[in-house]
């Protein structure tokens, strides 16, 4: 499973960067920043389910950016992770109502060291849209990130706290480089499936399609002792235990 999904994630950043689709600092071993991220993020605001969201938790990757400058511009809140959630508050809080900075500028990491203010799980509101990262991602929604599962986490420690429901959308914005047929994505009963894909061109609807979302809760027996010791949150969620 470890060496389908390692070599599958070769195989997008290859073509991302084959086709010089890959921005600057490139593809591999990252989220891809792809040209078209602006178009896609844009789609994805003409979404049904984006006009009805007031609060979104999104992914601070850089592919990403142009999809949280747009939330904040329509007046929604937006939760970002710190990144690696590396920090005892572990996700910014952006309140259009209160940016140092214009969107664009706040939406970045640096800029919401700003703009942003730094909160714990327990005082995040429940989300009405996930936005995630992806490297590659099927038809059917199976989701293939860049191998260090930490967008699986935040969705666990959300989903556990009671903010991400099972009616709670979750899209990803993609080139279509990255969208790989149905079936074609390794996933194993901890990944977590996305209902929109969203690309320059389409959406993908995958709601009907995609498997399972994991259970509530974080799966510590898969957790490393290095993973939990980076992370303050899980040091003190275990420590509690």
């Amino acid at each position: 499973m470890l060496a389908a999904k390692a070599a599958l994630r070769e195989e997008v950043w290859a073509a991302l960067t084959a086709a010089r689709v890959a921005r600057f600092p490139g593809a591999a071993g990252r989220i891809p920043n792809f040209v078209g991220a602006e178009a896609a993020a844009q789609r994805l605001r003409s979404a049904r389910e984006w006009k009805s969201a007031g609060t979104v938790k999104a992914n601070p990757d850089s592919a990403q950016l142009p999809v949280r400058q747009r939330a904040l511009e329509d007046g929604k809140i937006v939760y970002m992770a710190v990144p690696r959630l590396a920090e005892p508050e572990p996700f910014f809080l952006l309140d259009p109502d209160h940016l140092a900075d214009r969107p664009r500028t706040a939406a970045s990491i640096r800029g919401a060291t700003r703009s942003a203010r730094r909160i714990a799980v327990a005082d995040l509101a429940p989300v009405d849209l996930v936005v995630t990262g992806c490297v590659a991602v099927g038809a059917d929604g199976a989701r293939l990130g860049k191998g260090g599962g930490f967008a699986d986490l935040e969705f666990a420690l959300a989903s556990a706290a009671g903010l991400i429901g099972t009616g709670t959308m979750v899209a990803t914005t993609v080139h279509e480089l990255q969208v790989r047929p149905a079936g074609s994505i390794p996933t194993t009963d901890h990944d977590v499936p996305v209902d929109l894909v969203v690309t320059p061109d389409r959406v993908i609807d995958c709601r009907n399609r995609r498997g399972p979302r994991p259970a509530d809760g974080i799966r510590w027996p898969e957790l490393t002792d290095e993973k939990i010791d980076a992370i303050p949150l899980l040091r003190s969620l275990r420590g509690r235990g």
